[in-house]
């Protein structure tokens, strides 16, 4: 069974209608239409407009068309690392029912906020200012000292929901409120700890989200790696790939969900980095 372009224009159409019987006849429809109905709603639950594909994403699972685990694994296989949507689809591996689009829009009422508060023209620098006060100050987001490795630290709608988290995840958080702003900043995965840099304002600096959103300057970071027994070179410095984040946030998650009692868990996590580093592998021969 096929779909034509009318009655996919009227589907997707129909997708965020409120109405209850509407969703009751789009439900009927999309089960009759079976893998057809899939394959529809995952390209729109794929695709850029976020508002639709959450709606599409709530289909998908109420008709048992996902499999949380197996999406993210497409998504490591695909090579098309973003790293909102692999944050996103890394959390429902373990909370397939999570509510993807409000963690979205939480996301865009704190860059609005920014966005209140930022008086143009604004450097780089100012506008992370302006985020600092937002994220740590009015929101009081903050490094989850005392429970550092609790698991949910890793997962964005958990760090949005208790607003604590480690390094690598409130770095995530950050940037993805930065991009809002159309602000270029970069992942930094230093030796044993995570920070965002800009190199596009002048002399670099970094950010640490976990420090509440302090300014370094790099001879700054070389002294806090020195201060770990660590040789620091240039290369500490270089834009970390999304790939390597959210494959550092892998890794994370199997070490805490084995030092939790959980091995089920570690397991999932650890083959989550296999297959990063395998994809990887494969695509550079």
């Amino acid at each position: 069974m096929t779909l034509s372009p009318t009655e996919k224009t009227a589907l997707r159409e129909l997708l965020d209608d409120p109405s209850p019987a509407v969703r009751r006849g789009l439900t009927h429809r999309f089960g009759d239409l079976g893998t057809t109905a899939r394959d529809f709603l995952r390209e729109i639950a794929d695709g850029s407009n976020r508002h639709l594909a959450w709606h599409a994403r709530s289909y998908l699972e109420e008709l048992n068309f996902t499999d949380p685990v197996a999406e993210f694994r497409e998504f490591i296989r695909s090579l098309n690392y973003e790293l909102e949507t692999g944050a996103l689809l890394l959390a429902r591996t373990v909370r397939p029912r999570l509510d993807v689009g409000e963690c979205c829009a939480e996301l865009d009422r704190i860059a609005d906020r920014c966005r209140e508060l930022i008086v143009e023209p604004s450097s780089t620098r100012e506008k992370c200012r302006v985020i600092n006060r937002v994220l740590y100050h009015e929101l009081e987001y903050r490094g989850n000292v005392e429970h550092y490795t609790d698991p949910d630290n890793s997962f964005l709608d958990q760090v949005i929901a208790r607003r604590r988290g480690i390094p690598i995840s409130l770095c995530t958080l950050y940037l993805l409120v930065a991009g809002r702003l159309g602000l270029a900043l970069e992942p930094v995965g230093l030796p044993g700890h995570f920070m965002i840099a800009c190199f596009s304002d002048g002399a670099p600096f970094f950010i640490d989200a976990f420090d509440r959103g302090v300014f370094r300057t790099p001879e700054e970071i070389f002294v806090f790696l020195r201060a770990h027994d660590m040789a620091p070179t240039l290369a500490d410095l270089a834009p970390t790939p999304v790939r390597e984040v959210l494959c550092r946030s892998c890794r994370n998650l199997a070490n805490h969900f084995e030092a939790k009692g959980d091995p089920e868990q570690s397991a999932l996590f650890d083959s989550f980095v296999t297959d990063f580093e395998t994809t990887y592998t494969k695509n550079m021969l």
